[in-house]
């Protein structure tokens, strides 16, 4: 893969990494992939530690817009979601667009 460098202006490598292999398996939707919408949101969730990754798009039914990816190819679609690489389970990340910055907050139990 190659150097993973935040999109942002700053030319400084990120210093965190996932934990997870790049391999591993996320969800995402169409919009992201297909319709290459900036990811807006993203999730790890409580339950099962699974990372979401998400545009601004509504839906009501995720199982019709749901991909399954690997980790890589989300960072290699978008590489400013390292910056949420260290973000604890139960914890949603979110902003207006690519170059907006992050925010973290807990999720609701």
């Amino acid at each position: 893969m190659a150097s993973l460098y935040s999109n942002r202006k700053s030319s400084t490598p990120l210093k965190k990494a996932f934990k997870e292999p790049f391999d591993t398996a996320v969800f995402t939707t169409k919009f992201v992939l297909d319709d290459k919408k900036d990811i807006t949101y993203v999730t790890h969730e409580s339950d099962d530690g699974a990372w979401q990754f998400f545009s601004d798009d509504e839906f009501s039914d995720f199982e019709k817009v749901a991909k399954v990816v690997g980790l890589g190819e989300m960072l290699e679609k978008d590489k400013t979601v390292l910056e949420l690489a260290d973000m604890p389970v139960a914890h949603y990340a979110y902003r207006k667009n690519i170059s907006d910055e992050w925010t973290i907050k807990k999720q609701a139990e």
